[in-house]
């Protein structure tokens, strides 16, 4: 998936509602099948079986077909989602967050996650940020009252915001993922970076 540095990050926000959205909705498990690792071809996939009927058509009344939410996240435009609790609950597949990241989505808000797909989401440079429950539905009634209304999720000093009321939270994030999105790096960047500090370990 695509690495890009995280500083702060304000924008609209998709909100999906569904609490104990499991990672079977996320991604449908026929898509497991696929040894692609196209970010669209996974974008694509994303809510598919919520957005579209048995006939392919999209359905209307879901959030992501509604006119001031359909169109695909792009710079400051629907970067972040706000979701319901227990957000990737289900299944360990990492198909999830690929689907996800290649949305286009950068965050994903929410009163709380399954463990394995946090990790999951991290890994594919999508920021989980954990907000209280009252948050959360504040985050939801402002958007539902103005879906221009955008959050501003500020990951150094760990604080996201919404700009509509002026509150704000502090979120937490481990210090080493922390440093991966902030530079851009994964694992394995991440040990590249370090080389000579690992080679001068082993020499002692």
């Amino acid at each position: 998936m695509a690495k890009q540095k995280f500083d702060i990050i304000q924008s609209t926000c998709i909100p999906i509602a569904i609490d104990n959205n499991n990672t079977d909705n996320i991604i449908p498990a026929r898509y497991l099948a696929f040894t692609t690792r196209d970010p669209k071809f996974y974008g694509d996939a994303f809510m598919h079986d919520l957005r579209y009927d048995a006939e392919g058509k999209p359905v209307a009344d879901f959030v992501m077909n509604q006119p001031e939410f359909s169109e695909a996240p792009s710079k400051g435009i629907h970067e972040i989602i706000v979701g319901g609790q227990n957000w990737g609950s289900g299944s360990s597949r990492e198909h999830a967050a690929w689907a996800i990241a290649g949305y286009g989505v950068r965050v994903v808000i929410s009163s709380s996650f399954a463990d394995i797909h946090r990790n999951n989401l991290l890994n594919c440079f999508v920021l989980p940020v954990i907000v209280s429950r009252e948050f959360q539905l504040e985050l939801f009634d402002t958007i539902a009252k103005n879906p221009q209304a955008e959050v501003k999720v500020d990951v150094p000093n760990q604080t996201v915001t919404n700009l509509a009321t002026g509150k704000s939270e502090h979120f937490d994030i481990n210090s080493y993922k922390k440093y991966c999105l902030m530079n851009a790096l994964d694992d394995i960047d991440f040990l590249l970076e370090n080389q000579d500090k690992i080679e001068a370990w082993e020499k002692k």
